[in-house]
């Protein structure tokens, strides 16, 4: 069932998307070669209850950590270790708040130094087709069509849209219906509709669209092994339209480069 959210609700989850997005930008400061996602792990911790909220992902269905993080040919649930970065890395970190009730859910997937440029490229693709998908949320249009948008782009591009793991309703609880695929068949899915919450989050391999399981429960990897990347923004349909209720901004900021050379305009 899918539960729409009024807009005094919708301004209660921005605080929580928020809260997500700040965090990223204290992540982003630090990630350099040596750094350990542990330690990234911990900064996230501490700043989120800083903010009298508390980690989303922490203890939920058992995850032990605050951040999720996935190096270079992980595609989701890595979880942080003592391994330092190197340079050349990618890494996606992926982060939950939990504050006055309702959830934020955000990600970015950062270069670690310098990476090489067919990398770059996926990165800026998936990031892309991000924003794609979210220009689909609109009043009357159908749920694939956010899909629809992000494979077109991906799959232009030569790479691999996931299909094991989708983005997902928000609120009160991490994951809600309905489940939104990353790919999809234009005009096809339920209508969208006014208060409507998603976690848009597309996954694209750079080769395979296929993944794997690993044994310790929660990795899963691309196919073939090749760089993934995974991008996710909160976002709600106010007044018919979409409304990012998460930024990158903070990210941007920490890593000294321009917020407007990496937004696609959207009307709120």
């Amino acid at each position: 069932m899918i539960i729409y959210k009024s807009k005094e609700e919708i301004e209660l989850m921005r605080e929580s998307a928020q809260i997500v997005s700040r965090t990223l930008g204290v992540v982003a400061k630090e990630i350099k070669p040596g750094v350990t996602p542990l330690y990234l792990d911990k900064l996230a911790e501490d700043y989120i209850r800083s903010q009298g909220a508390e980690p989303g992902f922490l203890g939920m269905y058992d995850f032990p950590n605050t951040l999720c993080m996935s190096k270079n040919e992980v595609v989701v649930h890595g979880y942080p270790d003592n391994e330092p970065l190197r340079e050349g890395d990618t890494i996606s970190v992926d982060c939950g708040a939990l504050k006055n009730g309702y959830y934020g859910d955000h990600a970015f997937t950062f270069a670690v130094g310098e990476v090489k440029p067919e990398v770059k490229k996926l990165l800026d693709v998936t990031l892309e087709s991000l924003y794609l998908g979210i220009e689909q949320m609109r009043a009357g249009n159908r749920l694939e069509d956010i899909g629809w948008a992000i494979q077109q782009h991906a799959e232009a591009h030569g790479y691999g849209v996931v299909r094991d793991l989708v983005g997902h309703g928000i609120g009160k609880t991490m994951h809600e219906d309905p489940q939104v695929p990353n790919y999809g068949r234009r005009g096809r899915g339920k209508k969208l509709q006014e208060g409507l919450v998603l976690a848009i989050e597309p996954m694209i391999n750079m080769g395979t669209h296929r993944v794997a399981y690993l044994k310790d429960g929660w990795t899963i990897v691309s196919g073939d092994r090749k760089h993934s990347a995974h991008f996710e923004h909160d976002v709600a349909i106010v007044d018919g339209k979409p409304d990012v209720l998460s930024t990158f901004d903070y990210v941007y900021e920490a890593l000294g480069l321009p917020a407007e050379d990496f937004k696609v305009p959207l009307t709120r």
